[in-house]
């Protein structure tokens, strides 16, 4: 296992994001060198765990808890097999592309070792915008991402220092629970059935992917398993 690219984004001025200034950050391409990784700080004012990495829309992306985004390289070459095009390292917005490393399905939790120090954990999978879909240029990408949930891995920083293309990637810590980054992606997405499920997976968890999980609970409840589905309709 091991990191094939660092990919770095900076501001762009295009037609497809809401974002109030007309900016996205979306288009990262790999760097050479070190690049120095730290928390950013919390969402809202903090923006990429990358030096040099641009994030325009702190309302939806970026802080800690979204500090960084990793895509398996694994995933682009399926996708470019679906897609019929060249997918190059960061075309999905990562900042981080592996090989090597299952990262759709890391457990929440899961902390990795990037180089001799780095350590990052997951937190959650991406979901994805309109910004993501005008960036790609593909029709109804949203939905179609939104059904493979390949979703890659959001991840906090736990230790920073700096990293660098080449690098072995190493799991250190894998938590003992079933919550992955795609099912956690499921249960704010299609399957809303699961949220009480990713309460499992506890501080490890999105803050906000928390408060949805137990909004559910108090909206539907939950039996000894946290499996209640939502009531039926009619």
């Amino acid at each position: 296992m091991r990191l094939l690219s660092v990919n770095l984004g900076r501001p762009k001025a295009v037609p497809y994001t809401d974002q109030p200034q007309g900016l996205t950050g979306i288009d990262k391409r790999p760097v050479e060198g070190p690049v120095r990784i730290a928390a950013p700080g919390r969402k809202g004012v903090g923006a990429s765990g990358l030096a040099g990495d641009t994030v325009c829309d702190l309302r939806h992306h970026g802080g800690d808890d979204q500090a960084v985004y990793a895509v398996a390289r694994e995933d682009l070459d399926e996708w470019e097999r679906e897609l019929g095009r060249t997918l190059a390292n960061g075309s999905f917005g990562e900042n981080l592309t592996t090989t090597g490393l299952d990262v759709s399905d890391a457990l929440i939790g899961e902390r990795w070792r990037i180089g001799p120090d780095v350590v990052l954990e997951v937190t959650s999978g991406r979901i994805p915008c309109l910004t993501f879909q005008g960036h790609l240029g593909e029709k109804r990408w949203v939905r179609r991402f939104t059904e493979k949930a390949a979703t890659g891995a959001y991840l906090r920083v736990v230790v920073p220092g700096e990293i660098r293309a080449g690098d072995p990637v190493t799991i250190v810590h894998r938590p003992e629970h079933e919550v992955t980054a795609r099912m956690q992606f499921r249960a704010v997405t299609t399957n809303r059935e699961l949220l009480p499920r990713l309460l499992a997976a506890g501080d490890a968890l999105h803050p906000e992917t928390v408060a949805q999980a137990r909004r559910y609970l108090e909206k539907y409840g939950a039996d000894a398993d946290g499996r209640r589905s939502e009531p039926a309709a009619g």
